[in-house]
């Protein structure tokens, strides 16, 4: 099995270069002989949107490194590649730099729901930044283009609807939400800094909520809330009167435009990737309910500090420069994300994260 659990304090720098070269001996053959195959790196790897990045990336016959440091991240989300000859999966935080050989970075290492990048807000931070300017630094010394993921948060609680790329956002600086929201804004800086100044070849997405297998059960998230309060016959926790909005994609239709944004030579972003059906909270509850055919009542929290009002992607430069625009409806990616969630249930093998990390 082509499998790595390395901790990159105790090895030299060397090492790692090895690791990398060993990796990467076939490659150059592959490029020589004409080939498409490319040297992928994706961080955040074991993560939700990274697991399914890096099989789609196996499938379309490219090499993978996976990095992950595994506090949101969980190995068995890498079942599917794990053994595969062109898979290796390192454990590394990327705010330690590290040394590889690669043609592209796609930088997923970041804690995407509040209940877990509030833990260690100044952790939140740090990947954020730090963990751009190395993965920057390894886009500009290997020439290779690199691929940020944004996030909707950028916006903030936005004043524009739906939201355009070129809106700056209404976001609160110093609020219990800015670890992320600000991270990922000064992320977005450093990428075009780092293109203006040393042509680094650049990609910006910013995501919008995103659903589907793999999500931690404990994450806070709606999705995932709302699906296992359910499953569970529980009261469905509603923050607000239900009435904000949100536009949730499937995770297959944003892998698509992940690679969509990466492969094309027009735009370097950032490009919104969401889903821009718009639907309140409480319509979400009422359809979980449904397709589950739980007993869950409705039950209202006060909303949390600086939580969105609205949230609805404009899509209109990833369908210009991408070709690209969600194909999965609400009801048939929350019946795929409700059966896994009944089997993670059923099997008795719900993750948690271990906020002792």
């Amino acid at each position: 099995m082509r499998y790595a659990t390395i901790d990159p304090t105790r090895v030299s720098w060397q090492d790692l270069y090895g690791l990398a070269a060993g990796f990467t001996a076939g490659y150059v053959s592959n490029l020589t002989r004409g080939d498409a195959a490319m040297r992928m790196l994706v961080t955040g790897a074991a993560g939700f949107i990274g697991s399914f990045l890096c099989e789609r990336l196996i499938a379309e016959g490219h090499q993978v490194i996976g990095l992950d440091n595994f506090f949101t991240g969980r190995k068995h989300n890498l079942e599917p590649v794990i053994g595969h000859k062109d898979f290796e999966l390192v454990r590394h935080d990327i705010t330690q730099p590290i040394l590889l050989e690669v043609d592209r970075i796609f930088n997923f290492a970041c804690p995407a729901s509040p209940v877990h990048y509030q833990y260690n807000p100044v952790k939140t931070v740090k990947t954020s930044v730090i963990g751009m300017i190395n993965m920057l630094g390894l886009a500009k010394r290997t020439h290779a283009r690199i691929l940020q993921a944004s996030t909707s948060e950028v916006y903030g609680d936005p004043h524009v609807h739906p939201q355009v790329e070129e809106y700056w956002g209404n976001v609160n600086p110093i609020g219990p939400r800015a670890c992320y929201d600000e991270g990922k804004r000064v992320a977005e800086t450093l990428c075009f800094d780092y293109h203006r100044q040393n042509n680094v070849d650049i990609r910006v997405i910013r995501i919008f909520n995103t659903y589907g297998p793999r999500m931690l059960m404990d994450d806070g998230r709606v999705v995932s809330n709302f699906v296992v309060q359910a499953l569970k016959g529980e009261d469905i926790t509603i923050y607000g009167d239900g009435q904000q909005t949100r536009s949730f994609c499937y995770v297959d239709d944003l892998v698509t435009g992940i690679l969509a944004m990466m492969a094309q030579d027009d735009v370097v972003g950032p490009v919104n990737l969401g889903n821009p059906t718009e639907y309140t909270i409480r319509q979400l509850a009422e359809l979980v309910i449904e397709i589950t055919g739980s007993s869950s009542k409705l039950v209202k929290r006060p909303l949390p500090k600086d939580d969105p009002t609205r949230r609805q992607p404009d899509i209109s430069k990833a369908r210009k420069h991408l070709d690209w625009e969600p194909t999965v409806g609400l009801r048939a990616g929350l019946e795929k994300a409700i059966a896994y969630f009944d089997g993670v249930l059923k099997s008795g093998t719900a993750d948690r994260v271990s906020m002792g990390h």
